[in-house]
């Protein structure tokens, strides 16, 4: 690569470097999980699948669901990975769609376990973003992406919220987790965070909106609610298996119906997909 920026300094060849894809392994709409081990669960669902490949914790494949080819790449936990991800991903395709599959601890009473979340915009507690943007920089999901989200999980039978999403950069004291051996700075930050109208914390969505914005591609998030944080509970056992499915299937759904609609928008010579432009969408 001769005209390779010296800065980035790492080896060159057509593969990237830490999720080990190359040219056309990607599809165009990407599902994001954080556990890699989420990845094989999606395959599963694929009727043909092209590849599989796991490099470190960034585990992917792509294949066909429903006649759509798609892919889906773990991220693994926290918004650096996510930065790797979607950095290496805009090499390799030139406008993606992404759609982030996780787990969060919700902060409405209301929100029942295994219950789904779509993020509307994201605090950004994390510092990943900013050697990106300004710290007054919004963290926006893509209108579309948050309705072919609300759609997919009520096609599915799937209870969902819509609302602001905290992205923190750790899991304990960065979410307002007491440690018995370590002093928090924020100990009331879940509480501050509800008095703000956040709906849910995980670790993910805010980087992955504020650079798939920088690029120009779509993104939306959903996850899935493993924690209750105003009662303290935490999902286990079967419930845990449906709520991931929940998360899953919906996320492939959405996917579908994204490309669907990128085919009614192109058809009714428009530049952006519209809900009028819906019942077209939808007769799939």
């Amino acid at each position: 690569m001769p005209n390779a920026d010296p800065r980035v300094a790492v080896p060159q060849t057509d593969r990237q470097y830490h999720i080990d894809l190359g040219p056309g392994e990607l599809a165009e709409y990407i599902l994001l999980p954080g556990d890699p081990d989420r990845t094989a669960k999606v395959a599963a669902r694929f009727e043909t699948v092209e590849s599989q490949r796991q490099h470190r914790e960034f585990a992917s494949a792509t294949g066909s669901y429903r006649g759509r080819r798609l892919s889906v790449v773990s991220t693994g936990i926290g918004t650096d990975n996510v930065e790797i991800v979607v950095a290496e991903i805009l090499a390799l395709v030139r406008r993606p769609t992404f759609i982030r599959i996780g787990s969060c601890g919700v902060l409405r009473e209301d929100i029942e376990l295994g219950d789904l979340v779509i993020t509307t915009g994201a605090v950004r507690l994390e510092s990943t973003t900013s050697y990106f943007v300004h710290d007054g920089y919004p963290a926006v999901a893509d209108y579309g992406a948050v309705a072919a989200l609300l759609e997919a999980a009520h096609a599915l039978g799937h209870t969902a919220h819509l609302g602001l999403t905290a992205t923190a950069p750790g899991f304990y004291g960065a979410q307002g987790r007491p440690i018995p051996q370590l002093p928090i700075r924020y100990p009331d930050l879940a509480e501050e965070m509800k008095r703000q109208g956040v709906v849910n914390f995980e670790m993910e969505a805010s980087a992955l909106l504020v650079l798939a914005t920088l690029a120009g591609c779509r993104a939306g998030v959903v996850c899935t609610a493993y924690a209750q944080r105003h009662t303290g509970a935490f999902v286990e056992g079967e419930l845990k298996d449906r709520a991931e499915a929940a998360c899953i299937d919906t996320g492939l759904e959405a996917l579908r119906l994204l490309a669907v609609m990128d085919e009614a928008t192109t058809a009714a010579g428009e530049r952006h997909w519209r809900p009028s432009l819906w019942p077209g969408a939808a007769a799939e």
